[in-house]
């Protein structure tokens, strides 16, 4: 029986050996990048329906994780898998759809339908392939060449090497077509309104508190007015303006606790308030405004427009959003 310092020995061995031929594989992918690469770029970018990815097993993975991040960055596009292709889903390609085929070998008997359907119809093709003179390989308009080193699999069998050069292909694919369509970030999060992506995408308007929910009290507001705003809106501040509507203070439970031992029973929002305190607009990221409230150790910031004040937001607020 081997010890446990000779097997964790072992399984580094075998780990740092995956990575290196791992590797070998992207380095060779990266000599084969050519003028093919912008000539399909080019068909991706002019395609007025949808590009479709298609593939059998470990390639099929692969092309469904390829159309799932072009879908959700700009360019229009989803997963047909072979099998249901011949069985009627042939019938949503269109003839202003591109489709892009993966196979390693370029021989997966399942995808010659796809490919005589594109042929029939002229539907543009693009193969992804390791072997140009395969029958997918043929058959393509385009061919993105897949490097030939082997596979990390001491059988030599199990599909590693090959995916993982496939898959960095697709993120070539991908990176290129959100920097040809200067795809931004708020495109990007109206592809994620859930889960911790839309979360940190969210910005200070989706979280704020607005109208009647502001705690706002014009400047020369006396005292218990202040602790009574303070208390009923429950956000921990106050904000003030001036007679012009502008947003020119503000009033924390944190500058009360300071001012307790003072005698305030005359003293107006004037005399207390941090004046020109630090404000966002609504189209702050909410990830910007809780650096903002760490940075200066506040928990609170006010939303102004035009220096009028239209929401304020508290750091439970961000917190609850899933923002950190």
């Amino acid at each position: 029986m081997q010890t446990v310092e000779k097997l964790q020995n072992t399984d580094l061995t075998s780990a740092y050996n995956t990575i290196d031929i791992e590797i070998e594989a992207i380095n060779e992918l990266k000599k084969l990048l050519d003028e093919n690469l912008t000539k399909a770029l080019d068909m991706i970018e002019n395609t007025k329906g949808r590009v479709i990815l298609s593939g059998m097993g470990k390639s099929g993975h692969i092309a469904r994780k390829i159309a799932a991040s072009l879908a959700s960055t700009g360019t229009p596009s989803f997963f047909m898998h072979p099998a249901e292709a011949s069985h009627g889903d042939l019938g949503m390609v269109t003839p202003d759809d591109t489709i892009i085929a993966v196979s390693n070998s370029g021989e997966s008997r399942e995808l010659i339908d796809i490919l005589n359907y594109a042929k029939r119809f002229g539907i543009n093709l693009i193969s992804i392939t390791k072997n140009p003179d395969s029958s997918l390989g043929r058959a393509g308009d385009i061919v993105l060449k897949l490097p030939t080193s082997k596979e990390a699999c001491p059988l030599g069998l199990a599909p590693t090497s090959s995916t993982t050069a496939t898959l960095v292909l697709g993120d070539i694919i991908t990176v290129a077509m959100i920097e040809r369509k200067s795809f931004s970030k708020v495109q990007f999060n109206q592809r994620h309104p859930g889960g911790k992506l839309g979360s940190i995408l969210k910005k200070v308007k989706d979280l704020m508190h607005t109208k009647d929910e502001m705690p706002l009290l014009p400047d020369n507001a006396g005292i218990n007015d202040i602790i009574l705003e303070m208390t009923s809106k429950r956000l921990g501040c106050v904000g003030f303006t001036n007679g012009n509507g502008d947003f020119v203070g503000m009033f924390t439970d944190g500058d009360l606790r300071r001012y307790i031992e003072k005698d305030l029973k005359n003293a107006t929002a004037r005399d207390i308030m941090t004046k020109n305190p630090i404000v966002v607009s609504k189209d702050t990221f909410a990830t910007e405004a809780i650096k903002i409230m760490n940075e200066k150790k506040i928990t609170n910031l006010f939303v102004t427009e035009d220096n009028k004040p239209i929401g304020t937001v508290h750091i439970h607020d961000l917190l609850k959003s899933g923002t950190v």
